[in-house]
């Protein structure tokens, strides 16, 4: 797109939900919303639109669907206004665009499965009119299959409206890098990058299919209509290389510019990269506003490697920032005020809270040590009450491994702790039978899944412990969302909030400390603080402050943190040797995320350290390791 005019001047949808902004360097029709819930509600409202005047046109609709947890709002959406008699699916004709080959159609990682469980089973959509490649095809007969998909889309009247996600490596479908613009469906090699995404649904990389059946790129182009999903920070770079960038095979969500009705949807998140919201300043004049221009002079100063005090005024006018020293001018006064507001945003122990009620929220049994193990230590210097509340028991992250190792131990000291040696052996013996009969990524026993839940819970003890906190601090929710035993979760339920809320009243918090994650895998951390957030607003004691921290996988920049608080060398050293108290997640943890390979406390070194060192090449006091945080408005409530 080459015009400037902001995005909701053409949509027919809430301008609340919409964020605009010159939509010059891209070639793709694009819509930013604020979270991954309004993306949902706006694109089931679209395809129910296409569904009724398809139908009315020529007596059915044809919808390409995709699977994984970016649609699967959209989905809940569409089944939640199908219950509501807004939408009839008896005569809608679905395609999947891909599946895993070879994959029976009831595994737990068939997409076939996938759909039935989250959109079929639950709308009137005939089983006939259902279509997902086969996985369970012979080799020798793939291709002759592949072209009975494509003759099918055709015999159906082409697909109407088309979902699709984007995958860190760009790719669509699983047309991989490299894919041909005149591609169709196909069998293909999965790439490297896909099959480290996928290692969480499969419980390890190794068990991830090498192969799949996609739908091509010139499959996908035949649709009449398009919707390209991305949510989450990790999405950002690939989205605007796709979105901004010429096409190429390389990124073949690129190919996508090629058709005249794509619409990208994103959150805010996953738009993080594009021109017009990291550096809207680059395309024109933007009313300058103390965040927009705090954003501007630090990257100013990162593009030219110069202390914020230090930048000149030919340093604004040569990088796109004449107008604001036009509008909030001289250099001297706009640099001094930036820094002012960064070096405020410094907090060292004696600016934290004392004598406070303190909760912590920490969605795994590991996070908040991770994310927040220096201020843990400082804030029970400083003689608050804390309670650390463990929203899941985080018991799918465990090996079987670690559960031999735990039950060797009991055995071998039965006769020291008067257990019964014949009951022990017993146990074990049947944990190993329910090891042996379990393929991977099917979820275990309850007995094995109570014992990873007690694994966690004594890990998660010792690391409070090893930053100084009592071991009664800790508190062990286990809400039942998480409760499946596997990757995939429920939605946030009634009973989920319920014991939120009954902690809060029982804690009466004065500040709480909360997972704000954009860039979550498993997207639990997102989960509980939906958890959270529903709970506070049904809470009717005083209105605690909101801290929200990062998970395991990024970190808040300069800029988005509210709050820096610096640790000393001892201090750093210190939370990551609570880190190594989660043994079960150390060396190679189950689920490290598909994007970075190093072990959490790597991570957590890395970021730490860079927090501090990017402070101190803006010029404000050198410290040696920080973390960063985010106040959020204190929750309105109830009357």
């Amino acid at each position: 797109m080459t015009d400037t005019v902001s995005v909701e001047t053409d949509l027919p949808y809430p301008a609340t939900r919409i964020l605009g902004g010159s939509t010059e360097r891209e070639r793709l029709r694009t819509v930013v919303v604020a979270e991954p819930d309004d993306i949902a509600v706006l694109v089931a409202e679209r395809i129910c639109e296409v569904i009724k005047k398809t139908v009315e046109e020529r007596g059915q609709c044809v919808l390409g669907l995709a699977t994984g947890s970016t649609p699967l709002g959209i989905y809940r959406e569409l089944i939640r206004r199908h219950l509501a008699g807004e939408v009839d699916f008896s005569r809608v004709v679905t395609f999947n665009l891909d599946e895993y080959y070879p994959m029976r159609p009831d595994s737990l990682h068939s997409y076939r499965r996938f759909m039935e469980e989250n959109l079929f089973q639950w709308v009137n959509v005939a089983p006939e009119n259902v279509h997902v490649p086969d996985g369970t095809v012979g080799r020798t007969d793939l291709a002759a299959c592949c072209e009975k998909y494509e003759r099918e889309i055709s015999d159906a009247g082409g697909i109407d409206y088309l979902i699709l996600g984007i995958g860190r490596s760009g790719h669509i479908g699983f047309n991989e890098p490299g894919s041909s613009r005149e591609s169709r469906t196909r069998l293909i090699t999965l790439d490297t990058i896909t099959r480290k995404d996928a290692a969480s649904d499969f419980f390890g990389e190794a068990n991830v299919p090498t192969e799949a059946i996609t739908m091509g790129i010139a499959s996908i182009l035949d649709a009449r209509e398009i919707a390209l999903i991305a949510t989450g920070e990790h999405k950002a770079r690939i989205v605007r290389r796709a979105v901004e960038e010429e096409p190429s095979a390389d990124v073949t969500a690129s190919y996508l510019q090629r058709h005249p009705a794509v619409t990208v949807w994103l959150d805010g998140a996953a738009a993080g990269e594009l021109t017009r919201i990291r550096t809207p300043w680059v395309l024109g004049e933007v009313d300058w506003t103390p965040e927009i221009t705090e954003r501007a002079a630090v990257w100013l100063a990162e593009q030219t490697d110069t202390p914020l005090l230090k930048l000149s005024p030919t340093d604004y006018r040569e990088n796109h920032l004449g107008g604001l020293l036009a509008r909030r001018g001289p250099a001297g006064e706009i640099n001094g005020e930036v820094f002012n507001v960064l070096n405020d945003k410094v907090r060292g122990k004696s600016k934290l809270a004392r004598e406070k009620k303190i909760l912590v929220f920490s969605p795994h049994p590991d996070d908040d040590v991770i994310s927040m193990g220096g201020i843990l230590r400082k804030l029970w210097q400083n003689e608050n009450e804390l309670v650390v509340a463990y929203m899941t028991s985080g018991n799918i992250a465990v090996f079987d491994h670690d559960v031999r190792r735990h039950m060797d131990f009991v055995e071998r000291a039965a006769d020291d702790l008067e257990f019964e040696a014949k009951q022990v052996r017993r146990a074990r013996l049947r944990l190993e039978k329910d090891f042996a009969a379990k393929e991977p990524g099917e979820p275990d026993s309850v007995l094995a899944q109570n014992l990873k839940r007690y694994i966690r819970e004594s890990e998660a003890v010792a690391a409070i412990a090893a930053v100084g906190l009592p071991r009664n601090a800790a508190r062990f929710l286990d809400l039942p969302f998480y409760r499946t035993g596997e990757v995939r979760k429920r939605p946030i339920g009634e009973e989920d909030v319920e014991q939120v809320l009954a902690l809060l009243k029982d804690v009466k918090p004065d500040q709480i400390f909360v997972a704000g994650d954009l860039s979550d895998p498993h997207g639990t951390h997102r989960m509980c603080k939906q958890a959270i957030d529903e709970a506070l607003l049904r809470y009717r004691g005083h209105a605690p402050e909101v801290w929200l921290y990062r998970g395991a996988w990024q970190e808040w920049t300069i800029t988005q943190a509210d709050v820096l608080v610096p640790l000393s060398q001892e201090e750093l050293r210190e939370k990551i040797f609570a880190i190594f108290k989660h043994q079960s997640q150390k060396d190679v943890a189950p689920f490290p995320g598909g994007y970075d390979d190093r072990e959490f406390w790597q991570r957590v070194q890395s970021r730490n350290l860079e927090t501090a060192a990017a402070a101190d090449r803006l010029g404000l006091p050198e410290y040696y390791a920080m973390e960063a945080y985010r106040v959020e408005k204190p929750a309105e409530t109830p009357d």
